[in-house]
């Protein structure tokens, strides 16, 4: 499986930092409410980790098959650069989704919070359908409303709600700010990828919206993670920590918004990756040590 490791290693450094900070960001405003479970954080993790991967297993076969990826600018894709058959890559996406799924009946389980079913359910079928099926919504340029619904408040209300059976302000706003750094990276993302993007017909928001706009965008999106922690810190200031987390973004969105194209778009995604880890991470430990 060297191609999986070469996949996995190179082409998705953003996977990890996705998946952790909303987690870690949700389990703080559950200590901030009174009621934080370290054991229900880790299965949640779980959930968002594999639910990630799943996706990203998910896109690179679906967009393989379609033959988007067939040029293109960015990481390593297999299916698109013929590195693994194509029914390998689908079986890798559902296996993810489906240990996504255990590990959330599990926390369900153990929190006793049964509707939080639905809302697992409905994120692997978005994970599927971003890419999948025969009107993918990625195409239609409604990715950034999937990532900031379910990798941001989904996954960072949830995690809150199954440890504190209750959410609020500070975890909404927390869960907002997480959802915008999520879209961001999307955004970059697919800033990079407009020219391969319209010539294959793949309709994201960046192709729509245009160039200019898009980078625009992009900018926004870290100003509304800085407003989110504004309005957390009126009730919890060390949520103001998170600000910390917000620095590598002033880079980022200055070669942005400079004009970078192509492959000199490819730091400031990543740099967007370790962004949100931080903010997420830092987020988190504020509203801790608010409780």
């Amino acid at each position: 499986m060297a191609t999986l490791s070469e996949w996995t290693a190179g082409s998705r450094p953003r996977t990890l930092p996705v998946a952790v900070a909303p987690v870690v960001a949700g389990t703080g405003a559950a200590y901030a409410i009174g009621d934080g479970n370290p054991a229900y954080a880790l299965l949640a993790l779980l959930v968002s980790l594999l639910l990630q991967v799943g996706v990203n297993f998910a896109n690179d076969y679906s967009d393989g098959i379609r033959g988007t990826d067939e040029v293109r600018v960015g990481p390593v894709r297999l299916v698109g650069q013929g590195l693994a058959a194509p029914s390998s890559v689908k079986f890798a996406a559902f296996t993810c989704f489906g240990a996504a799924a255990v590990c959330g009946l599990a926390l369900v389980a153990l929190c006793g919070h049964w509707w939080m079913l639905i809302a697992g359910a409905l994120a692997i079928v978005a994970a599927w359908k971003y890419t999948g099926g025969e009107h993918p919504y990625g195409y239609l340029g409604l990715g950034e409303i999937f990532v900031f619904v379910f990798f941001g408040l989904v996954a960072t209300l949830g995690t809150t709600y199954s440890q504190a059976g209750s959410v609020d302000v500070t975890a909404v706003s927390a869960a907002v700010g997480i959802g915008a750094i999520a879209c961001a990276i999307l955004v970059v993302n697919n800033l990079r990828d407009i020219p391969g993007d319209t010539v294959s017909g793949k309709r994201t928001l960046a192709v729509r919206i245009g160039d200019a706009a898009t980078r625009k965008l992009f900018a926004s999106m870290f100003a509304i993670a800085l407003l989110a922690v504004v309005v957390a810190a009126t009730q919890h200031p060390w949520a103001l920590l998170a600000l910390l987390g917000l620095v590598p973004s002033v880079k980022s969105v200055r070669t942005v918004t400079g004009g970078a194209t192509g492959r000199d778009l490819i730091p400031p995604l990543a740099a967007t990756g370790m962004t949100i880890l931080a903010y997420g991470v830092l987020f988190g430990v504020g509203l801790f040590l608010s409780r």
